[in-house]
């Protein structure tokens, strides 16, 4: 159930710009070329470019559109000429429509019947949108970052997609190697007459600047299976350097710590406790806490989420029972029965306003806490935080490279709800230290020791 609401939260989390990985600015070109060892052995050339947006259509949404004619092709190629449609949200690149002639009749069917088949991967944008719909591509790009999504006109295609990374590739348009990110995804489709076609292994290389450039399809079927191959002859699009894919807050399943909290006033004995994260989804996961020694026996669930709103807490539930007495918490507006409590490390790191961290943090991001939406009326907190840069810290888990976020803040009429807050974020660790001073002149220091 809980897995089931994470999920749900791919594409609601509001409209983000994600065009750096496919610009699509008006006078945008693109030339490729792909070749199939079994149905299409003659290089074919298509020509991409973008078409004029429709009418009252959102400002994140833009379509492509591509064409073989004028292209030098032999007569044997395929003719093929569509539209595939994309939009920007917090979740990355979502394809929500295509168009095109029919397949070239030799080419596999890619339906259950033949009547009325929407399915083709007689073209490069075919072969990119094959099964990864909702997103094609998810942001924000970090290492680990893994989905699952459909695609096909009855959605019957089923894909888990993952981005192993940048490496050095060439292609005709860039015959000195430029960087790009690598993504593999496991394709299955089950029922369509042409399987075992629609099923393989696909990886894509996308440069920042400029989009997909090299396209292989690893057809399902053995040896001697049919492989597609995509390249990008020429482009007007330049090659930009692509954000950090350090991965500051991972969720991955199973992974563990366990921290050590003190307050310098309220609970010199550390409590130490340990989380986990027990369910993953999307880019979005429960982590839950658990006490091991210390003056608090507490229990905790937490949901995050992670888009290019950035890493956003969801929802946290605790119960603990305490032998220390801490001060109050806010807002004056909510009843005293549900007002916040500092009871685990991540209480106090997500204490405020969201995002935690900025999708692809840089030294100087900010951001700051309104008066109105629902972290106000959760915590009743403003304030400010900033993205202070990466500094070497070393605690009992070890020295760590983090990325230091700084957050000054204001609860009214409590003090020890406001105050300035540290968190250190390793890569590959999350949260390794969180120093929070609060306003009453207490300090609570949070470590990760292992």
């Amino acid at each position: 159930m809980l897995l089931a609401a994470l999920a749900a939260a791919l594409v609601g989390a509001g409209h983000a710009r994600a065009d750096g990985w496919l610009p699509h600015p008006a006078d945008a070109t693109w030339e490729y070329s792909w070749t199939d060892s079994a149905y299409n052995t003659t290089p074919t050339k298509e020509k991409v470019t973008v078409a004029a947006p429709a009418a009252g259509a959102p400002s994140t949404a833009f379509q492509l559109a591509w064409t073989t004619q004028n292209e030098g092709n032999p007569s044997s190629a395929p003719v093929s000429t569509g539209t595939v449609s994309f939009q920007e949200e917090s979740i990355g690149l979502v394809n929500t429509d295509w168009n095109s002639n029919a397949p070239p009749p030799a080419f596999p069917i890619l339906c259950a019947t033949l009547a009325q088949c929407g399915n083709s991967l007689a073209s490069t944008y075919y072969n990119v949108i094959w099964g990864t719909r909702a997103p094609t591509l998810f942001e924000p790009l970090l290492k680990g970052t893994s989905w699952t999504t459909t695609g096909g006109a009855q959605n019957d295609i089923a894909s888990t997609s993952d981005y192993v990374g940048t490496e050095q590739v060439t292609v005709p348009a860039f015959p000195q190697p430029v960087l790009a990110a690598k993504v593999q995804s496991q394709i299955t489709q089950a029922g369509a007459l042409g399987d075992p076609y629609g099923s393989g292994t696909r990886t894509v290389w996308w440069v920042y600047g400029v989009g997909p450039v090299k396209v292989e399809f690893d057809h399902a079927g053995g040896s001697g299976a049919p492989v597609t191959i995509a390249q990008l002859m020429s482009t007007n699009q330049t090659p930009q350097t692509p954000p950090s894919d350090a991965n500051y807050f991972p969720l991955t399943l199973n992974a563990k710590g366990t921290y050590s909290w003190t307050n310098t006033k309220y609970m010199k004995k550390p409590s130490v406790q340990s989380y986990t994260v027990s369910q993953v989804a999307n880019g979005s996961a429960q982590v839950t806490f658990t006490s091991d020694l210390g003056p608090l026996k507490v229990s905790g669930a937490y949901g995050f989420t992670t888009r290019l709103d950035g890493v956003t807490n969801l929802f946290h539930t605790t119960k603990a029972q305490s032998l220390v007495k801490m001060p109050p918490l806010g807002p004056r507006s909510a009843p005293a029965d549900k007002r916040r409590h500092f009871f685990t490390p991540f209480d106090l790191m997500i204490f405020g306003f969201n995002p935690l961290i900025p999708a692809y943090p840089v030294a100087g991001n900010s951001w700051t806490g309104g008066t109105n939406g629902r972290d106000f009326s959760d915590y009743g907190v403003t304030g400010t935080s900033v993205v202070v840069g990466v500094q070497t810290v070393k605690v009992p888990a070890g020295t760590f490279h983090a990325l230091a976020v700084r957050t000054v803040m204001k609860q009214v009429g409590f003090p020890f709800g406001s105050g300035t807050r540290t968190c250190w974020f390793a890569p590959g660790r999350g949260l390794v230290k969180l120093v929070f001073r609060h306003g009453d002149g207490s300090v609570s220091t949070v470590q990760l020791i292992r």
